[in-house]
């Protein structure tokens, strides 16, 4: 049970509930919390005194008073006309993390809603109902309006929602769920669609799964640098400790641990080569800095997860509402962009590496493409080419989002983030990766084959033994899109990474 306080939400936190199903639910603290602060919007009401959202139009029209008896229409009409997102859905992991991230949000206090509409959010979580939102559509600034708007559409029994791997309208959904719709009060709809949830929550999952990606990087380098017959000393920690950074010390510690014991490295000891290409020599600079790119994206998303980013903002302890900006999602969009770029290099120098292995005049004997008979076969000549492929799509994905803006709203939302798109790229560089290392796995694992009966170290050596047991040695040419896609898995799943950190212990 994740107990949610609008504090102490960590990125692990979001995926248990997105990706593992664990249930939701409110701290009392919080409850009270959203009590105090529901007074308050009460308190206004009753007093008619003027604040923007509460009994005032939005955006430009924020000087237009809405009378009493029209407020609950208001903050109708506000959902119905936001909702206006394009694009295939959000996968349901993602919208399991928007709507957590939102009442997480609502649980700090400051939003002046009512406990049975946060509560409302988690029983989405809690049974299953998940809805429909459309990918594109925001400029991240108010927030994610248009996509929080479709979340909130199911809340008022509109929309669309998936249910036990169907799709129903909103209402039908709530209905089979157990769950009755909201009639939204005043500033609630507000309070649902102002915010940065939706460029959080891509994020934050594109980040757990880059981590993860930086070590299989990791893990498919060691092979490599194995295969070439490249050297370990690079990765001395004596190298490490004059150039402190934490992400390079990081990796060399963990390719240390790939490589340990390693009978290849033995056998060429004393070999006349001075120097390995840089894919290979200066995978902890690289990777490194990689880590601590993200490193620096996971503090910006954990703090962004438990702000309070819709306006304007109810302050208890003082008596005030205010109105300011902090749905702005720019510390999420320059983090994202930069988490972006990070991750395209992990595949760049991958790729790199894949054409050490492949080019017969820089693999130290190997065979040309990894494959005898050649000219018959062409072996993973074309694997190379996929992977510059997608390397080349990344550098065209990585141009950050951040640095554009466009005026809205008739010139009020005069600068906006964009911070949704540069998470979404993000995430397409994330899966291009992720199909560049599934290359290089099966290069390597080839290549480390024509190297037996040596035996390459420990961490290598079990991944190698992994990726055999689901891929067998190529040798003639065979349908390899299967191939890689088996490797993928392995990836994705994350069996590779549990196998080998069985062998070696942690990787960091």
């Amino acid at each position: 049970m994740i107990r949610i306080d609008g504090e102490n939400l960590s990125l692990e936190d979001i995926e248990r509930v997105s990706r593992d199903m664990e249930p939701v639910e409110l701290t009392r603290e919080a409850v009270e919390r959203i009590v105090t602060s529901r007074k308050m919007i009460e308190s206004i009401i009753e007093g008619n005194e003027v604040v923007y959202g509460v009994n005032t139009g939005f955006g430009i029209l924020s000087d237009v008073s809405i009378d009493r008896a029209q407020i609950e229409k208001l903050q109708e009409n506000l959902i119905r006309s936001h909702s206006v997102g394009v694009g295939r859905p959000f996968s349901r992991e993602v919208v399991r993390a928007i709507i957590l991230l939102r009442a997480n949000v609502m649980a700090k206090g400051c939003s002046g809603v009512r406990p049975e509409t946060v509560k409302l959010l988690l029983e989405l979580l809690n049974r299953g109902v998940h809805p429909l939102i459309p990918e594109k559509g925001s400029v991240g600034a108010s927030g994610d309006l248009a996509p929080l708007a479709h979340l909130a559409l199911v809340l008022i029994g509109r929309g669309h929602a998936e249910y036990k791997g169907r799709q129903y309208r909103g209402g039908t959904a709530l209905k089979k769920a157990g769950l009755s719709p909201l009639t939204l009060k005043a500033k609630e709809g507000l309070a649902l669609i102002n915010g940065t949830q939706v460029m959080t929550a891509v994020a934050a999952l594109a980040c757990r799964d880059g981590l993860r990606a930086a070590r299989v990087a990791d893990i498919a380098g060691a092979m490599t640098v194995e295969a070439i017959l490249g050297s370990r000393k690079p990765f001395d920690a004596r190298i490490q400790r004059v150039r402190p950074h934490r992400g390079q010390r990081i990796v060399a510690a963990n390719l240390r641990k790939l490589l340990a014991k390693s009978g290849i490295m033995a056998s060429h000891k004393f070999c006349g080569k001075v120097q390995d290409a840089y894919s290979l020599r200066c995978m902890p600079q690289v990777h490194g800095a990689t880590r601590d790119a993200l490193d620096y994206l996971q503090s910006v998303l954990e703090i962004e997860s438990n702000s309070a980013t819709d306006n304007p903002l109810i302050f208890e302890a003082d008596g005030q509402v205010i109105s300011g900006g902090n749905f702005h999602g720019q510390p999420v969009a320059l983090a994202a962009d930069l988490g972006g770029i990070a991750l395209a290099e992990l595949a760049n120098i991958s790729e790199r590496r894949v054409e050490q292995l492949v080019n017969p005049s820089l693999s130290s004997g190997l065979p040309a493409f990894l494959v005898t008979n050649k000219g018959l076969n062409s072996g993973y000549m074309i694997a190379q080419v996929t992977a510059a492929s997608l390397v080349s799509e990344n550098k065209i994905l990585a141009h950050p989002a951040s640095v554009d803006s466009i005026p809205s709203s008739a010139g009020r939302e005069d600068h906006v983030s964009m911070g949704t798109i540069a998470a979404r790229k993000m995430r397409q560089i994330l899966e291009n990766i992720q199909e560049v290392l599934a290359v290089e796995l099966l290069c390597a694992s080839q290549a480390l084959d024509f190297r037996q009966p040596l035996r390459p170290g420990k961490g290598a050596a079990a991944a190698h033994d992994l990726i055999r047991k689901h891929v067998p040695f190529l040798d003639h040419d065979r349908t390899l899109y299967l191939d890689q896609k088996k490797v993928l898995d392995l990836i994705t799943g994350g069996e590779l990474l549990r196998t080998v950190e069985a062998v070696t212990g942690p990787l960091q």
